[in-house]
Order: structure tokens, then sequence, then C-alpha cells
């Protein structure tokens, strides 16, 4: 057995909808910009592009959502999430629902203020994007119970206020070309999370806002944004 320094901390998992067993989490996915937004004058990227999340960032979406520090501009998105449950490499799209183990509803929260400084010099995303809790997921629900959805209600709501809501069937590029696109960059492995994407009516969150989200037929959440830690 190969002896380590320390003692490595527990893996990073999700749980399952009305199981013990929890899925553990290997890489985590992001795709940009699959939603028609006001705009963008109906553009539709040629491929999907991503950018990546640390698996342990990911927390479950109940109770307080901690706001991050060094930002005055933390925003967030909600997407579809689909569990990877299959290993593959260059997946044909006709094979690729094959490799969803389950599906969850997530945020992929952002410090945007960040981000824009970062994009306006060339440098990566890595400080708005990467950061703890900074992608949270309801219980998972495997393909066995749910199917592969086609259509439904995805929407977010600030203080009872709608500010996102846009339907499954809107994705620019479906789960299917989602994945095997990726898989042509990187194989897919059991446990990696891709998130799907986020429809428009993005914006900020400020401590003490009460977040709600959900999609029909996947799951809802609800979340209490907390202060800043002093």
């Amino acid at each position: 057995m190969t002896s380590l320094v320390f003692a490595p901390p527990a893996p990073p998992s999700l749980p399952v909808l009305g199981r013990e067993a929890r899925l553990p989490l290997r890489r985590v996915y992001c795709i940009g910009r699959n939603y028609p937004w006001p705009g963008d004058g109906g553009a539709v990227p040629e491929e999907p592009f991503y950018f990546m999340k640390p698996a342990d960032a990911v927390c479950l979406a109940e109770g307080s959502l901690p706001y991050p520090p060094l930002t005055a501009d933390f925003c967030h998105e909600i997407e579809w999430v689909v569990a990877i449950g299959r290993h593959g490499f260059e997946i044909a799209p006709d094979e690729a629902l094959s490799h969803v183990w389950g599906y969850g509803v997530g945020l992929d929260l952002t410090r945007r203020d960040l981000q824009q400084a970062a994009k306006a010099v060339g440098r990566p995303w890595e400080g708005s994007k990467a950061f703890d809790a900074c992608a949270t997921c309801t219980p998972l629900r495997p393909v066995s119970e749910v199917g592969h959805l086609r259509q439904g209600a995805i929407w977010l709501r600030v203080n009872g206020v709608m500010r996102q809501q846009a339907d499954l069937v809107d994705l620019l590029h479906p789960v299917d070309r989602l994945i095997s696109a990726l898989s042509r960059s990187v194989p897919l492995h059991p446990g990696d999370l891709i998130y799907t994407g986020t429809p428009a009516g993005v914006g900020p969150l400020l401590p003490g806002d009460r977040v709600s989200g959900g999609i029909d037929g996947v799951g809802r959440f609800e979340l209490l944004v907390a202060s800043p830690k002093a």
C-alpha cells in the first residue's frame, strides 16, 4: 500500500434522492452560453465551450449559501446538471445518453466583477469561477427513475421575484451533443458532472436573499445567502 505524508480528505460526493449510497465526484465541467440570450442575434456556437470547477467546491443545495470573499458582484446561474456514470471517449451523439447516470439542479456561482476584470486583460477565469461552494446541486436522481428529459421548465427566483425562466428544450446544444463534443476533448468518467449552461437573467445576490429554483421533473431547492465572513 502506498504511504501518504498525511491523511487525504474525504472524497467529494453528492447524495442520491431516496438512497443511502452517494455518487462520488471526479470532475466538474461547466458549459458556457448554451441558451438564447438577448442581444446574441440567435447565433449558436458551432461547438460548445467549457470551463471547470473543483469537485470539492460542489455543495448540496440546501440551507445557507456562503457569500464569498473578494467580490461585490456575486451572481447566480441556474443549470441542469448531468452526472456521468460510464467511461467514454469520442462518444457518438446517438450513444451519449447511455453514459448518463442521473440528473440534478445546480447553481454555477460567479464572482462577476472578478470575471470581468480578468476578461479585460485576457487572464484566466479561475478566480471568478473556482472558489469554495462555487457550485451547488440538488440530490441526484438516477435515469432509471426519471428517464431522459427533452423538455421541462427551468427557473430561479430571488426573494420571490422571477429572475431566470426557460425550458430545457431551449438548450442550444442538447445533452447528447454536449457529451459527444466534450468527450472529443477529454475522456469522460463515472462521477463527472456537466453543468449544461444557464438561461438569460443572471444577476447578483446579496446577504439575506432567499434563492429558490428548480427544473420540472428533476428537483427544487431553496437557499439563504449568508453574510460574508468577518
